[in-house]
């Protein structure tokens, strides 16, 4: 009675308790934890705080997604915590009390109102329903849960996984490990870490695992339910690269909503997968940065962490049975960074797979793993609990003699770094029989017999524990883990809806290029510069007659050079993207080139009509109906061909300074065969001109301007120009065949 008696202590508790009762008002429920209970008069909790594995995870053999079960469960908690907190906020008031008594006979004045609340309402209370909505951590604001579906559950297993690559030299040839007998397993509802310094096979380990990588020099086993990789598997695996690759001119809620027209299932209307799209907006906290564009490095966009959250809903959005991130937190602020981690958690709760590398998390970030594996020199240091890792080093010899961080004392051993880490007594022992190969300067062992010791630790201690769990049967039926070893794909769209979505999408990424300021200035002050060149030229005297026949030789020169170089950047530039997006089977390598190659077309046709009508009528030009849609017509012609050519050379070489290099010689040596600036051309060279378009183009363009003239121009026969007219439009399907062609041949992880 002496220390509720006291009023300092009594008006502490009491204030204690109501400032926790009210905190627990205000803070809603975050998405992966349950609230904790309220603190009872003494100072302690006294409702029991659900942790993650124990209030949020399903069991695999139930539906891996929120089930009804869950809502039963979260009202009984709800019930008794409202139970707890009526029994709490009693002792509230009888402390309030107890407060103003105490004080009032000590002869102070404290102002304290104890406070009630209905028995219904405090069952009712908003922070106890599990319908509550997360706060953004960046943007401060609520947004709706995104409802996780039930999903086929994978357990990936591996069994010493080995990848070697081979370096080919002038003369010799070298072959170089890099990962060597990896060995583990996840399963769903875990969250797997791939952890080691760089260079030591993470990312390697992580697009093995993804079924990105598909050659010989693979040893081991890497299996599914117990099943080999098939290509059914690519419609239920998301893969997050480490680089953001995006298209930088659309906004966030365009690329999702591309993103779920083409990947989610058939089954699901255009009205459906938009609401999916914009559920994972909310869901991401992307909502204040819907409308903004991607960015790039010429293009203001949105911020590093925006952009990440994009990449990752890209993936989420198909509701993955297996989910693989490249280190998702590079380049993040530490909010941002356990806002993602949070997310990939609540991911894994839903019964899915989740892997992912990470280069030096945070101690907060760390203890969110379920599994860790720990690289070094593409060796296995550590497979386990992640929970666990600490103590197993501790065992092997290997503690932090410091307090520090659990990410970075791994990733000095990793290194061989062991300085402010205890040294174990087999090292030591090396060090002191002084053997020159593993004793340093400072006294201690040199990291490669670190490297070595903590290998063969593993391989004695830990390795054949771990072999043995991967013996025991995947807990599925027959009938699920035949799913997984379907060879049939699963395409979330018809080839040719995946074609209207491809061209809407590329016309959008590319009309800010197509009619940036540059652009029209340069063909508008081109056109101008003719204009007056060649003002109200007759083409009656020979001498005119000529003039103009070299205004019409530099319109098909300039209208084929022009769209030759632009062409050619588009297979290079997107080859991430359409290696990224061939590689989740999101369309049809042939809708993708069909689209791409026809969205093209309404842009490239604008400028040169802007073009024409200055040139035209400015240098005088037959100002009749038929010759000018007839130029205009050659001139089309001439711009599709030039623009299949470009796109065959970018897609054969896919690099840029070749395929520069290599256009701008095809390009003069056409001009050159032409005729026009060398009468007799030899024979050797003059079969070359039957395939440049400039030759084509510029025949035409004579027979449609002088045609009534006269018989002949610069030794050209003026006849109908059907042949012309024949070899521009078998150039223009013969290029693009071949583009295609080039394409196919690069086995863009996926062929169709």
């Amino acid at each position: 009675m002496e220390k509720t008696s006291s009023p300092g202590l009594a008006r502490t508790k009491s204030d204690q308790l109501v400032e926790t009762i009210a905190a627990a008002f205000k803070s809603p429920v975050s998405s992966g934890e349950a609230p904790t209970g309220v603190a009872s008069s003494d100072g302690t909790g006294v409702g029991a705080t659900l942790s993650r594995k124990s209030s949020r995870r399903v069991p695999m053999a139930a539906s891996p997604g929120r089930s009804s079960v869950s809502g039963k469960n979260n009202t009984h908690i709800r019930k008794c915590r409202s139970a707890q907190l009526k029994l709490d906020l009693d002792e509230v008031n009888s402390c309030a009390a107890l407060s103003r008594a105490s004080s009032a006979s000590l002869g102070f004045s404290f102002s304290f109102t104890g406070f009630t609340l209905p028995a219904d309402d405090i069952d009712d209370s908003k922070p106890f329903s599990d319908d509550d909505i997360p706060e953004d951590i960046e943007a401060g604001k609520h947004k709706t849960k995104f409802v996780t579906e039930p999903t086929m559950p994978i357990y990936l297993k591996f069994t010493d996984v080995s990848y070697k690559v081979i370096i080919k030299r002038i003369a010799t040839s070298e072959e170089k490990e890099i990962l060597n007998g990896i060995t583990g397993l996840v399963n769903p509802g875990e969250v797997l870490a791939l952890m080691g310094p760089s260079g030591s096979g993470k990312t390697t380990l992580l697009n093995l695992l993804g079924g990105r990588l598909m050659q010989s020099t693979i040893g081991g086993s890497i299996t599914y339910n117990d099943q080999p990789y098939s290509k059914f598997l690519k419609s239920k695996v998301g893969f997050v690269t480490q680089d953001d690759v995006l298209f930088p001119h659309l906004t966030v809620k365009e690329t999702l909503t591309y993103a779920a027209l083409l990947r989610l299932p058939k089954t699901l209307t255009k009205q459906e997968k938009e609401k999916r799209a914009i559920d994972v907006i909310y869901e991401l906290g992307l909502e204040r940065c819907q409308d903004t564009m991607i960015g790039g490095s010429f293009v203001r966009g949105v911020s590093g962490g925006e952009r990440k959250r994009v990449c990752i809903g890209s993936e989420i959005i198909i509701n993955p049975s297996l989910l693989f991130l490249d280190e998702p937190t590079s380049g993040l602020d530490s909010t941002t960074a356990l806002r993602i981690v949070k997310m990939l958690q609540d991911i894994a709760e839903a019964g899915k797979t989740v892997v992912t590398t990470i280069h030096q998390p945070s101690s907060r970030l760390f203890h969110r793993f379920d599994k860790l594996i720990l690289l070094g020199k593409g060796s296995l240091l550590y497979f386990g609990k992640a929970s666990e890792v600490m103590v197993y080093f501790s065992s092997i010899g290997c503690s932090p003699l410091i307090a520090m961080n659990p990410a970075e004392f791994l990733l000095d051993l990793a290194n061989g770094n062991i300085n402010d880490v205890s040294v174990p007594s087999e090292l030591q022992d090396k060090v002191q029989m002084g053997n020159s190969d593993t004793e340093t300067r400072s006294g201690k062992p040199s990291p490669l017999d670190v490297h070595e010791y903590l290998v063969e630790a593993y391989e004695t201690r830990v390795a054949d524990q771990e072999k043995r769990k991967l013996m025991a049967p995947v807990p599925l039926d027959e009938e699920i883990k035949s799913k997984v070893s379907s060879p049939k794909r699963q395409w979330g769209a018809s080839w040719w809806e995946q074609y209207t979505i491809l061209f809407w999408r590329g016309i959008k990424e590319r009309r800010h290029d197509y009619f940036s300021w540059l652009r029209i200035t340069q063909v508008l002050s081109t056109a101008i510069i003719l204009g007056l060149l060649w003002w109200q030229s007759d083409s009656k005297s020979p001498k005119g007659l000529q003039d103009q026949a070299g205004l019409l030789f530099f319109i098909a020169v300039f209208w084929g050079f022009f769209p030759i170089f632009t062409a050619i950047f588009t297979f290079p530039q997107e080859r991430a993207m359409l290696g990224k997006e061939r590689a989740a089977d999101m369309y049809r390598l042939s809708a993708y080139f069909l689209a791409r190659t026809t969205s093209d077309l309404p842009l490239d046709l604008l400028l040169p009509i802007l073009f024409l009508l200055v040139v035209y009528f400015m240098t005088g030009l037959r100002l009749s109906t038929g010759p000018f849609f007839l130029t205009m017509l050659t001139v089309f012609l001439c711009i599709v061909a030039a623009q299949g050519l470009g796109l065959a050379i970018g897609a054969t070489l896919m690099d840029l300074k070749r395929a520069t290099t290599l256009a701008s010689v095809t390009v003069m040596t056409f001009m050159l065969a032409g005729g026009y600036f060398v009468k007799k051309v030899p024979v050797f060279i003059s079969w070359i001109r039957y395939l440049s378009f400039n030759y084509h183009t510029f025949k035409l363009l004579l027979k449609v301007q002088y045609e009534q003239n006269t018989p002949t121009v610069n030794g050209m026969r003026i006849d109908n120009g059907l042949t012309e007219v024949c070899a521009l439009v078998a150039m223009v399907f013969g290029y693009r065949l071949l583009a295609y062609l080039s394409l196919r041949r690069m086995k863009l992880h996926s062929g169709a």
